[in-house]
């Protein structure tokens, strides 16, 4: 079933926009336990101008994820696997997740001279009053000093009088408006200064019931215990799982305000955030020369505008000489479903330890029946989203947590708002045009137009295809859902 907005309606001036209300969702019969928080997640754009800068013209810098971050719509980063407890009579809340973004930009020889790593966002909430937590380490702006800061109190969050006493599950917070702390906009490098509007935060948390424990901690993939088997010339997989995200712009394309889309999991199939997870995998692996053919389970289908209609089910992953293909059932719209090869990766570091064979992250390139399955947006040779691997071939192993996202994982990501950046968001600016290290002009609306006219451009190429590329003298190759 498609996931429906949490986001309240939008309606007059876009300065009304930006006072929208939030909402505590669901309410229900206070207790006066506090219960446990077990999986969730945080969509922030952090400041959606501060991007558009970084990756402009001036800074020409980039950002990138790590620890299970993902991004959702055209300018949100998703922080998952939510932790911490709640208290249904008082209306605390606390609540960490996980993931960091990293931002670059104003190279300088083999280092940036802006740098800046977000992590680990915190979320409490007390006494109607909210605050929002990060880790923090950055370059500051003009001297180069680094400073390492562990849940500095980034930004205030404005409830609006909301009471957050007797929730139940899940607890969400929608279009939080957030304001930089003085404490924040030191960490942040001296970019902005303290009470800076940053992008409203939303977050989706699940409760545990009162009496139910607290999961124990997810443990890393690990042999099980006893002494290792020695390996069979060639031996049935007991259990796998496929972690692969197809490509985080096309994510973003399919959940942006082009196609105003989503995706749908089914048959076992889970949304990790910044990857799905196919489970259940089935087949043989031969450890003396590594060769692996495994079988998985799940649909992942993208819809939106545009007739966007696009389904990959279960997955195909073979392994020869250190190479291997992934291929799937592939469906687009009304069609018959074709089986269809559509990435390669690198195999090499396939590796057996004990009970568990493992491949974490392995770099992918579009074949080209792959390229024809995205219509011609991606070039064959393109460089999609990491292959992971976790074939258990010992009843008793573990495989790898997936990053959790909350209850309704199985649902496509809410859309992403979309708002025009005010010039008064930008960096700060210095006096002199010239400085590098910061805009001497407001480039947020600039940047937020080329996205949007990219973007445009790339649905046209989804509902026309080849067409498309001939028409437009393929000058909209690698912009919007591309490089």
């Amino acid at each position: 079933m498609k996931h429906a907005s949490r986001r309240p309606a939008r309606s007059g001036a876009l300065a009304l926009s930006l006072a929208l209300p939030l909402a505590l969702l669901p309410f229900g019969q206070a207790h006066a336990d506090a219960r446990t928080v077990s999986g969730g997640r945080l969509d922030w754009g952090i400041k959606s101008s501060f991007q558009s800068y970084v990756t402009g013209p001036i800074a020409q810098g980039s950002w990138s994820l790590s620890g299970g971050a993902g991004t959702v719509g055209g300018s949100q980063f998703r922080f998952p696997s939510a932790s911490g407890t709640y208290d249904p009579d008082s209306g605390a809340l606390r609540t960490s997740f996980a993931g960091g973004v990293h931002f670059v930009g104003h190279k300088k020889g083999a280092s940036y001279a802006l740098d800046l790593t977000i992590s680990r966002p915190t979320v409490h909430v007390a006494n109607g009053a909210g605050t929002l937590y990060a880790d923090m380490r950055s370059k500051a702006k003009g001297n180069g000093q680094w400073s390492d800061r562990a849940q500095v109190p980034l930004a205030t969050l404005n409830l609006g009088g909301i009471s957050t006493k007797g929730g139940g599950t899940p607890i969400g917070l929608a279009d939080v408006p957030a304001t930089l702390t003085a404490q924040g906009a030191s960490a942040f490098a001296g970019y902005y200064t303290a009470g800076t509007a940053l992008d409203p935060v939303t977050l989706s948390v699940d409760v545990l019931a009162a009496a139910t424990k607290s999961p124990a901690p997810s443990k890393s993939p690990s042999p099980s215990k006893g002494p290792a088997k020695k390996p069979a010339a060639k031996a049935r997989i007991e259990d796998a799982a496929l972690d692969w995200g197809v490509r985080r712009t096309w994510r973003e394309y399919v959940t942006g305000p082009v196609a105003e889309g989503g995706w749908t999991l089914k048959e076992g199939a889970r949304d990790g955030g910044a990857l799905f997870r196919f489970p259940r995998g089935s087949g043989t692996y031969e450890a003396k020369n590594g060769r692996l053919d495994a079988d998985f389970t799940g649909t992942l289908r993208f819809t939106g505008a545009h007739d966007l209609d696009l389904s990959i089910a279960a997955p195909h992953v073979k392994v020869r000489a250190g190479a291997g293909t992934l291929s799937a059932k592939v469906r687009e719209g009304g069609a018959k479903a074709r089986t269809r090869t559509l990435v390669t990766f690198e195999a090499k570091k396939l590796k057996q330890d004990g009970g568990l064979v493992l491949l974490t992250e392995a770099p992918a390139r579009l074949t080209a029946e792959g390229a024809e399955v995205f219509g011609g947006v991606y070039k064959a040779g393109t460089a999609m989203d990491p292959v992971s691997l976790a074939v258990a071939l010992d009843d008793t192993a573990r495989l790898p947590a997936l990053p959790d996202i909350g209850s309704d994982a199985s649902a496509a990501p809410e859309k992403a708002a979309k708002t025009t950046p005010s010039p008064t968001a930008s960096p700060v600016a210095t006096a002199a045009a010239s400085d590098d290290d910061s805009p001497a002009v407001p480039l947020a609306l600039g940047a937020a137009a080329v996205v949007l006219v990219a973007a445009a451009g790339t649905a046209v190429g989804l509902t026309r295809r080849r067409k498309a590329r001939a028409d437009a003298g393929d000058t909209t190759a690698g912009t919007t859902p591309g490089e």
